[in-house]
């Protein structure tokens, strides 16, 4: 996908979470964020789109901290996320291809990396708003989840701070049964998860599905679909993989 298909991305997903963030109330639980509420939603959101911005608009080479969200609640908590968000996306969508600013992340470009951890952000926050709010979320385009599981295992997992270890060597299979040569083979150890595209090395475990169900799966936000091979490796995933 290209950049400016990830800010698009972002522009529509951050205005389905408002819109779906109203319908629940401040109140209302989040299901794939245990103890949180949706005004923590909301706020823990609006701040990391405004940290997010702030790289790009300011050109900060050196990583800063997010920001605590304002005490707000209800409209005024709402209208704050979307004047954030709207900023974000004006911001990424004006600024130059090769603006220089810190990033988290191997990318092509700063505003590469910028553009689609974003989007992948909103769209988890967004389903979780319309989880919160009782309906049936969206869907997530076909596309842009097999990026978002690629983003996942071979870039927010490859960092030091992903908790998926394994005494022994194990390896792990991810395939997208809807796209093609989406298959990821990760290796598990003591050390972070060494991700590859492609089928690898033999694996011990599979786990297979349609590339939106997957992409909600690994975040852990939907079931992992049955896996085949040995489901104490799927299980590991499951308890060790949340991302703070």
């Amino acid at each position: 996908m290209e950049t400016a298909e990830f800010i698009e991305t972002l522009d529509r997903e951050g205005r389905l979470m408002a819109a779906a963030a109203e319908r629940a109330g401040s109140d209302a639980d989040v299901p794939g964020c245990p103890g949180w509420r949706v005004r923590d939603l909301v706020g823990h959101t609006g701040a990391v789109h405004r940290w997010a911005a702030s790289f790009v608009a300011e050109g900060h080479t050196a990583p800063r901290p997010i920001a605590d969200p304002p005490d707000l609640d209800g409209t005024a908590l709402t209208d704050w996320f979307r004047a954030g968000h709207r900023h974000l996306v004006d911001t990424l969508a004006a600024a130059p291809p090769d603006v220089d600013c810190w990033h988290f992340l191997p990318a092509p470009a700063p505003l590469a990396f910028w553009a689609r951890r974003q989007a992948h952000e909103t769209a988890v926050h967004r389903f979780d708003a319309e989880s919160a709010a009782a309906g049936t979320p969206s869907d997530v385009g076909t596309e842009f989840a097999a990026d978002g599981i690629d983003e996942l295992l071979r870039g927010m997992h490859a960092r030091e701070r992903s908790r998926v270890r394994s005494e022994k060597p194990r390896v792990l299979r991810v395939r997208a049964t809807d796209v093609p040569d989406a298959v990821w083979t990760v290796r598990l150890s003591g050390e972070p998860p060494v991700t590859e595209r492609g089928a690898s090395a033999d694996a011990e475990c599979e786990i297979a599905g349609p590339a939106g169900v997957l992409y909600l799966a690994l975040w852990n936000r939907r079931p992992l679909p049955e896996a085949t091979g040995d489901a104490s490796l799927a299980d590991l995933w499951r308890r060790t993989s949340g991302v703070g």
